[in-house]
C-alpha cells in the first residue's frame, strides 16, 4: 500500500548514510465529480492519494530528518481547500482541507524536534490538470494570467531555503491574488 511505499522512497533516499533535509509532498489526484455522485472508492482513492500518502511520507521520513539535526517539509495544497473551485470536487477540495490542516498540526508536533512544516496552497497553475475550461477563471485573478510550475517551485525553494527558518505552520498561497 501506500505506507509501504512511502517507507521504500525514504529508505533509498537515506542509503549510505544520506542526509534528509528536506521533503516536498506533492502528491495530488483530481477528482471532479460532485458529492453526491461520489463512490466511496474514489473518495477512499482521493483520500489515499492526496491526503494520507502525505501522512505516511511524512512519517517514514521524520526519524531521518530527527539524525540529521532537523528538516524541512513543505506540503502542496490547493486553493480549492479554502475556497468554493468550480472544477475542484468536494473529494478532491476536501482532501487539500485535510492537508492544510495536518501541516498547522504537523509544525506545532514536529517544532521540538527541529523540524519546520509548512504549506504552499496553488491557484490555477498550467500543468496537466488544467483544461481549457480554466480559461474562463483568468478574469478572476488580478495578475491576470494562470501561474506557471516555476512560480509554484520558487515559493517551495524559499520555505527550504535559510531565509525562511523562523517560519513554520504557514500556507502560502500561490495564486496570482485570487
Amino acid at each position: 500500500g501506500e505506507r509501504e511505499f512511502a517507507e521504500s522512497i525514504v529508505r533509498e533516499a537515506t542509503l549510505e548514510g544520506r542526509r534528509l533535509d528536506i521533503l516536498v509532498n506533492n502528491a495530488g489526484m483530481p477528482m471532479h465529480t460532485q458529492i453526491y455522485d461520489l463512490a466511496a472508492e474514489q473518495a477512499e482513492r482521493v483520500m489515499a492519494v492526496n491526503f494520507l500518502s502525505c501522512v505516511w511520507t511524512t512519517l517514514a521520513a521524520l526519524p531521518a530528518m530527527v539524525r540529521a539535526g532537523g528538516g524541512t517539509i513543505v506540503n502542496i495544497t490547493s486553493i480549492a481547500g479554502h475556497k468554493i473551485h468550480p472544477f475542484a470536487g468536494s473529494a478532491y477540495s476536501i482532501s487539500k482541507t485535510a492537508l492544510s490542516g495536518l501541516t498547522r498540526e504537523m509544525a506545532n508536533e514536529f517544532s521540538s524536534l527541529g523540524v519546520r512544516v509548512n504549506a504552499v496552497a496553488p491557484g490555477e497553475i498550467e500543468t496537466e490538470m488544467v483544461g481549457p475550461e480554466y480559461e474562463m477563471l483568468i478574469p478572476r485573478i488580478p495578475l491576470e494570467r494562470m501561474g506557471t510550475p516555476e512560480d509554484v517551485a520558487g515559493t517551495v525553494f524559499y520555505l527550504c531555503s535559510g531565509d525562511s527558518v523562523y517560519v513554520t505552520g504557514t500556507e502560502i498561497w500561490v495564486t496570482g491574488g485570487q
